[in-house]
């Protein structure tokens, strides 16, 4: 697990986002293959997170990796105390497809507390301003509240 504060490109405005240590996508060209492995993080206790998250009231946050949804019930707890706490947006990068997420009911456990997900394995890297937030073109942005109530995918529209 790993920490960075006020960054500006896992999401918009500004962000605290949570790195979580493990991945099994092991997807070609991957920009952290380092978080691959669950013993490159470092144990981190939920109400340590919330405070330092809550310590921060203009970032909002975004759980990326390696794959937060390995860690789900670790990042349930967390997005339900950020949410209960705060009006903060919650955005998760995951390897998994939303299709996958919402048939395993461990992984569905995450989405009634998070805004966006960002789904799908890194497949190539490009640079394409098109491409905000992610960088394969594979990746959807899913408005999560949408999606679940419309049981099917919705994209993400940004903000102007």
């Amino acid at each position: 697990m790993d920490v960075l504060e006020d960054t500006v490109v896992d999401g918009p405005g500004f962000r605290t986002v949570i790195y979580a240590a493990g991945c099994r996508h092991a997807c070609p060209g991957c920009h952290n293959p380092q978080s691959w492995n669950m013993g490159n993080g470092h144990p981190v206790e939920v109400d340590t997170l919330v405070r330092q998250v809550l310590d921060d009231p203009f970032a909002d946050v975004t759980f990326s990796g390696g794959d937060p949804l390995l860690q789900v019930e670790a990042f349930t707890a967390l997005a339900r105390q950020i949410k209960k706490q705060s009006r903060k947006t919650i955005w998760c990068y995951t390897g998994y497809r939303y299709e996958t997420v919402v048939q395993s009911p461990r992984l569905f456990m995450l989405l009634p507390h998070i805004d966006v997900l960002v789904d799908g394995r890194f497949e190539q890297k490009l640079h394409d301003d098109k491409l905000l937030f992610r960088g394969s073109s594979n990746q959807r942005i899913i408005d999560v509240k949408a999606s679940l109530a419309a049981k099917t995918v919705v994209g993400y529209r940004m903000k102007e």
